[in-house]
């Protein structure tokens, strides 16, 4: 009788299983790449704190190739008794010189803006999610100044004191360079402000931001820039521009959940 050899079996059936393992295991190539920008968590869904930087949009870019329509343009947008283009202003250089990474990523369309939140798992808000957001305290222990499921006038509370817009909020000074603008100062980099509802910065002021509701052909935007003054960050002001528009002073930033 021939003597049965059970170690190829056994053998085998290790490799199959080692296989199967390297099968099946998450893989870390096919995760969405990390931002470097603090996650807030308003019900069901996690925020971006601050507007998407230029840091991460280099990792973007670098990652993908990616080229802004600004860029093919030879500049972006900015506004002088009309739109103008200035050559050289990208998001990489918002105001024509290399910017600091951690200033807002402007001179984006939305479709562009989009491509970078679904490069780090996320998605633009919709106008619905962004006023919810942007108004209404919702975290279970809100500091001294907040309170659980009040509504306020601006997204930075009872007042706009800790945004920064062209006159009548904070005491900020934008980064652009003198001479670069014909109104105002430019935007601040992220993180520079105080927190507002929710715990988030600029949601009033600094830059627009885009979301990711139609209205009147284009798209709606929120929260009004360095370029207004506070009456445009309330809730009762509703911006839409034109989805392929690329301005200095629009910007975005990410969420992600349901």
């Amino acid at each position: 009788m021939k003597k049965f050899d059970i170690l190829p079996i056994i053998f085998g059936v290790l490799l199959s299983i080692i296989a199967l393992y390297f099968m099946l295991r998450p893989s870390t190539a096919l995760s969405a790449p990390v931002s470097t920008i603090p996650i807030v968590k308003i019900g069901n869904l996690s925020w971006d704190q601050t507007e998407m930087t230029i840091d991460d949009v280099k990792t973007f870019a670098d990652a993908t190739g990616f080229v802004s329509q600004a860029e093919k343009n030879g500049g972006g947008l900015s506004y002088e008794a009309g739109f103008v283009k200035k050559l050289g202003w990208t998001w990489k250089t918002p105001y024509g010189d290399p910017a600091k990474s951690s200033e807002p990523a402007v001179h984006l369309n939305q479709a562009e803006a989009q491509s970078v939140c679904q490069f780090y798992g996320k998605r633009l808000p919709t106008n619905d999610e962004w006023i919810s957001a942007a108004f209404v305290e919702q975290r279970a222990n809100p500091p001294a100044s907040f309170t659980k499921g009040q509504r306020y006038p601006f997204p930075g509370g009872n007042t706009p004191a800790v945004s920064h817009c062209l006159s009548g909020c904070g005491d900020y000074r934008g980064v652009a360079p003198a001479g670069a603008l014909n109104r105002g100062t430019g935007h601040v980099p992220a993180g520079v402000t105080k927190p507002g509802v929710n715990g988030l910065l600029d949601m009033g002021g600094n830059v627009w931001e885009w979301t990711a509701t139609e209205r009147n052909g284009g798209y709606i935007t929120r929260g009004a820039s360095w370029w207004y003054g506070p009456e445009r960050q309330k809730e009762s002001d509703v911006e839409s521009k034109q989805g392929d528009i690329a301005v200095v002073y629009i910007g975005f930033r990410c969420i992600s959940g349901n």
